[in-house]
């Protein structure tokens, strides 16, 4: 049978064999506490929170682990359970700094939240003695050891990606901490905040700027701001509205509220990426170095980087959209409004983590100023917006202020896994006189790798779309091996792209990603432009400035280098 019987709680209910007891319950509305749990990672059982008691069994259960079984009889509440339960969510809070006032996971804290659901008001065991030092090496990660209660979760998420965490010690000399013991930022970690997005405790968390954003604001600095496409639609879960909410008309007025001067869209020089970046892949595929990889996805960038660096020749040259319009910000916008570029600052709202390490790349600047001046996670917008008293769902929408404030369809899903390459060939099929609408469902989807071979124009090109970095290493491991077939590959990071991306609002599991990629494909479908090549200011913009297309003014300011860097292209050998 493919099915199973069993009672919990009175209740008979009938699943899949295979299902835990945990999702079992959750199928009849019993909800188990969990702390180590998380639904779009592997059970880890680790925090023994969510232990139930098994009829004519003495010894407790996982649910997040155990299978349901035929016949079998489930408690879920016993005293045994609930006596269970407290003991050990104490014995986590004891090794856990208990300063909730000034934490900045205080109100989202999945520790705080369940001590008061199982009403734990005491600590009957010894609280870990002083304060472990924190590891604030990275420019966008903190690590902060003396909130961490080992449930595993950032280790579980990160063994799927650049895998720098590691479990180390036994017993009360148990820790998690990066490999060989060493700062994150010299530990082979991309900076992808995916650890950020499934600490329960606030043991590792973004490094937050808001403060830094709150006095550019009123240094008397000319400060613009840009949004990220994958923002609009995560926004509105800072302020209880469902995932996937639009709030694109909002977030402008509230951005102008505290003070910005100028309001600008990212997808603006998205369009723009395409401009150069197609056009790159038309050379590319006359003349130069296949496959070609997208480059707008910063944690892919120091993956290569740092772990195959013999194959950084595959990036395009293109910066991400967010470097594109820092520095067209300090040279276009400035001069067009006759400002000083060194009175000009940028901050970027971004759903990226890693983008405050690509913010910092000696690359992304000119004249040593930085194209973008400060970046702030989708999360730290939200706690900057509640500061400042807006609720972003009392304003009124607005627009985006030129010339960055156009954009077409084709640069909304760039937040999207697939995005970037659809937009792409969207603009590459209209330059080689395809006739006709392209079909893009082998493109678009949920699939860690997806492949498509098209035909446009007589060219056949075969393309590859991926997400998450554990895709991507087999990807790499196959073109080292000269076993990689194809001319255009996507790359992003976080799972389903910057709508996974590790500074959004909390939760982003699968659910929450899939309503944001809806939500971006809905804005596609209603703006009146659906390709970049369409993008009138971008025509603008190369008339008025860059000159052609690829030339050397568009070369100088919108393309970047790539160098190996960190400890791992030696150790690994690559």
């Amino acid at each position: 049978m493919n099915t199973v019987k069993l009672t919990i709680d009175g209740q008979q209910v009938q699943v899949p064999r295979g299902t835990t007891i945990l999702a079992a319950a959750q199928t009849l509305g019993i909800q188990i506490p969990t702390l180590c749990h998380h639904p779009d990672l592997p059970p880890g059982a680790s925090c023994r929170i969510c232990l139930v008691e098994l009829a004519g069994q003495k010894r407790l259960e996982p649910a997040c682990a155990y299978p349901a079984g035929e016949g079998m009889v489930v408690f879920t509440n016993s005293p045994s359970v609930r006596q269970a339960r407290r003991i050990n969510l104490q014995l986590l809070m004891a090794q856990h700094r208990g300063d909730c006032l000034t934490c900045s996971q205080s109100g989202s804290c999945q520790l705080q939240d369940l001590a008061e659901r199982l009403g734990v008001r005491e600590l009957p065991f010894s609280q870990r003695e002083g304060d472990l030092p924190q590891d604030t090496s990275s420019p966008s990660i903190v690590r902060d050891p003396s909130k961490c209660i080992l449930c595993g979760r950032c280790r579980a998420v990160c063994k799927s990606g650049a895998d720098v965490l590691a479990q180390v010690g036994r017993g009360y000399e148990t820790k998690i901490q990066p490999q060989f013991a060493l700062p994150l930022a010299q530990a082979g970690c991309v900076a992808c905040g995916q650890c950020t997005l499934v600490c329960p405790t606030g043991a590792l968390r973004e490094r937050e700027e808001m403060s830094e954003a709150f006095a550019l604001l009123g240094s008397g600095l000319h400060t613009v701001v840009q949004v990220a496409p994958a923002v609009r639609v995560a926004i509105g879960e800072e302020f209880g509205l469902p995932p996937g909410s639009i709030a694109t008309g909002q977030l402008v007025a509230a951005l102008r509220r505290i003070g910005f001067a100028q309001v600008f869209d990212t997808n603006f020089t998205a369009d723009l990426t395409i401009w150069e970046e197609g056009h790159e892949l038309l050379s590319r595929l006359k003349t130069g170095r296949l496959p070609m990889f997208t480059s707008c996805s910063p944690g892919w960038i120091s993956f290569v980087e740092q772990y195959y660096p013999d194959l950084l020749g595959h990036l395009s040259s293109c910066k991400s959209p967010q470097g594109m319009l820092g520095a067209l910000a300090k040279t276009y916008y400035a001069q067009k409004h006759g400002l000083p570029p060194q009175k000009v600052r940028v901050v970027s709202i971004m759903p990226c983590t890693a983008k405050k390490m690509e913010a910092a790349r000696p690359q992304l600047a000119r004249e040593a100023r930085a194209d973008v001046d400060l970046v702030l996670t989708t999360r730290e917008l939200g706690k900057l917006l509640r500061e400042a008293g807006i609720n972003l769902e009392k304003l009124p929408e607005e627009k985006f202020d030129p010339p960055f404030g156009i954009a077409t369809g084709a640069g909304a899903i760039f937040g999207t896994t697939g995005g970037v390459m659809e937009a792409a060939l969207r603009t590459v099929a209209a330059w080689l006189g395809e006739e006709g609408e392209l079909k893009w469902d082998e493109i678009r989807g949920e699939q860690e790798l997806r492949t498509a071979t098209i035909t446009i124009a007589s060219q056949e090109l075969k393309l590859a779309v991926v997400h998450g970095l554990g895709q991507a290493r087999g990807l790499l491991d196959d073109l080292s091996a000269g076993n990689l077939p194809y001319h255009f590959v996507e790359v992003m990071c976080c799972p389903q792209g910057c709508i996974g991306g590790g500074g959004q609002s909390l939760p982003t599991t699968s659910h929450e990603r899939k309503s944001r990629a809806q939500a971006l494909y809905e804005i596609d479908r209603k703006l009146p432009l659906s390709a970049s090549h369409e993008n009138h200011a971008v025509k603008v913009l190369y008339d008025e400035f860059l000159g052609e297309v690829g030339g050397e003014r568009a070369h100088a300011l919108l393309h970047t280098t790539y160098e190996p860097h960190s400890f791992a292209a030696s150790i690994l050998g690559k």
